[in-house]
């Protein structure tokens, strides 16, 4: 199996390509240095989640788009161990279950969060939603400055365009499904 670090060092590379920008250019919009950029693109570094996502928000490109494969007619999906990406020090696990599809302008994660485990994201491009359902333990979601507590089988909506935050309020690894929806012209032609 290809490692993955070198198909987002592929994908990163190719997107800037398709938006002529420079690596110098691609650090201004991204605020990812240009050495950090080269390094991921050459694969000689693999970034972390909150540093990918800083890349996709400012080449404004879903997050899945640097792990995007060929898409069938259907699709059964399952976590896979070699196409996860890592947040926190490896306290947070996020698996692409279903990459950018650009008909339906979404992405899936199934993400894992370590007891106490807390990320912070960015806000994305406006109009982007997301939808995260609880199937594993206490998430607490910090909207902007609003905490929000989602319990096991429940699911929360919310603008993505403010920083959120994702905090395992459990005593044991918190488990969930995070849908991202993008406004249909935000990526058209980028991916």
């Amino acid at each position: 199996m290809e490692q993955p670090n070198l198909k987002i060092g592929e994908k990163l590379k190719k997107i800037r390509m398709i938006q002529h920008l420079t690596l110098e250019e691609a650090a201004a919009v991204t605020g990812v240095s240009k050495p950090m950029l080269g390094q991921i693109e050459r694969s000689q570094s693999v970034p972390t989640v909150t540093t990918l996502w800083k890349i996709a928000t400012g080449l404004k490109v879903p997050l899945s788009s640097f792990l995007e494969e060929s898409q069938a007619e259907y699709m059964v999906a399952e976590r896979e161990e070699g196409k996860v990406i890592l947040g926190e020090g490896g306290r947070m696990r996020a698996y692409p279950m279903f990459t950018y599809d650009p008909v339906r302008s979404v992405e899936t994660f199934y993400i894992e969060l370590d007891q106490g485990c807390c990320h912070r994201s960015d806000g994305h491009t406006g109009g982007v939603e997301e939808h995260v359902f609880v199937f594993q333990g206490v998430l607490q979601m910090l909207l902007g400055e609003r905490p929000v507590v989602v319990r096991e089988r429940q699911a929360i909506r919310f603008r993505a365009d403010i920083p959120h935050t994702y905090q395992n309020l459990s005593d044991s690894e918190c488990r969930i499904y995070n849908t991202i929806f993008y406004p249909e012209v935000t990526f058209r032609g980028c991916t």
